[in-house]
């Protein structure tokens, strides 16, 4: 199985942006090599329909999506709200299928490590109980040290394999922002995890060659499966 899980240090921090990044570099170099994508829960509009749109993946809504709620909140909050449990069985046979159909499969966790997909299960529990690499987007903005710190800790009380950081630039942002807000000797002091690129501000998150130079530019050798 080649899987890697992308997951954040809070909502809105740049998750779909590195996916795209990672798909459409893929889409570009890898020779029809096949890929897959998939949340395995979401919460309101979104993600699923983005990539389906993006990218020819060959897969239905409920299969980039196994687990849906109408309502932009925590799924167990979400569940309740509905009226709804939530069975991850049914996302990890998505999941193992999937796996068993294509090359690599990209997965999108649910805000940061730390939120709750069950009320029991938080994302750092289902990347223990599925065994899947972890890539963390830190945000470029005040407060990302911390945030990386606190993410990261989870990691390793998770035992989970945390493979690096990405910053990504939420809003525009000069070299100076991310010396002051983002510097990476420090994160990679205080974390022991390297630091694996820079996403810039992408005013067209969409673009698919745009997309496709942004990964070139991070280190692919730990973000993806390479020939040979």
């Amino acid at each position: 199985m080649s899987a890697l899980l992308i997951a954040g240090t809070d909502s809105d921090t740049g998750k779909t942006v590195l996916i795209s990044a990672l798909a459409a570099y893929w889409q570009a170099h890898s020779g029809g090599r096949s890929l897959g994508i998939m949340k395995p829960v979401q919460s309101g509009a979104g993600d699923r329909e983005l990539y389906q749109r993006l990218f020819p993946l060959n897969q239905s809504l409920s299969e980039i999506n196994p687990i849906h709620f109408n309502s932009p909140l925590a799924p167990p909050v979400a569940a309740d709200k509905e009226g709804r449990t939530i069975n991850l069985e049914n996302a990890w046979s998505a999941f193992e299928t999937l796996s068993s159909q294509k090359d690599w499969v990209l997965v999108e966790a649910l805000g940061s490590l730390g939120s709750p997909v069950t009320h029991e299960t938080t994302v750092a529990d289902l990347a223990w109980d599925w065994r899947i690499p972890i890539v963390l987007v830190v945000p470029v903005k005040l407060g990302a040290i911390g945030q990386a710190v606190a993410n990261v800790a989870l990691a390793r009380q998770s035992r989970v394999h945390l493979k690096g950081i990405v910053l990504n630039c939420v809003a525009p942002c000069t070299p100076q922002d991310i010396e002051d807000w983002a510097p990476i000797d420090l994160i990679q002091s205080l974390t022991q995890v390297p630091i694996l690129g820079i996403i810039p501000h992408l005013p067209d998150p969409t673009d698919l060659s745009r997309l496709t130079q942004v990964a070139s530019d991070l280190a692919l050798e730990r973000l993806m499966p390479m020939r040979g």
